[in-house]
């Protein structure tokens, strides 16, 4: 089977030139990390959209870089039987700022967020724990994403 990626823009916001590139990416991190007839979204977004998200849910009144809503519904099409794993926000002005602070380029924060939206969606958590520059991680969904980005080093999301 394959998995549903819906990519999409918060109201107001036009699309980067790399938009276009989200969708293939995210079908080859699922398959990388094994999972198959998932459905899932992913909604890019300002800073404000985003800590609105976060107070609502979380009673966190900041921004943040990427929130994950878990759904796990399962339902059945004429293409076959589907997981809906949930709901991924991105913020667009939190991704440069984290990509400064790790001393990385923006694709490669853009594919951490990625990656770590995705993991959140499938009942993967870290707990307090989170990446920190010049450490190695240790809980398992930290050490799997890190893995997986390994794999994906070599992929262009994020053109200027």
């Amino acid at each position: 089977m394959a998995n549903r990626v819906l990519v999409s823009m918060q109201e107001g916001l036009s699309e980067p030139a790399w938009f276009s590139n989200i969708e293939p990416f995210v079908q080859l991190a699922l398959e990388k990390i094994g999972y198959d007839g998932e459905e899932l979204s992913i909604l890019f977004c300002n800073d404000p959209f985003i800590q609105e998200l976060n107070k609502t849910y979380r009673d966190i009144d900041s921004p943040t870089d990427v929130l994950s809503f878990e759904n796990g519904d399962e339902y059945q099409d004429e293409e076959g039987e589907w997981f809906n794993a949930g709901d991924i926000a991105i913020s667009l002005e939190t991704l440069p700022k984290n990509a400064e602070y790790f001393e990385v380029d923006k694709n490669t924060e853009l594919k951490r967020l990625l990656v770590h939206g995705i993991l959140h969606l499938n009942g993967y958590d870290h707990g307090e724990e989170h990446i920190e520059k010049n450490q190695e991680p240790v809980c398992e969904m930290l050490v799997l994403q890190e893995q997986v980005l390994k794999e994906l080093n070599d992929k262009i999301i994020f053109t200027e």
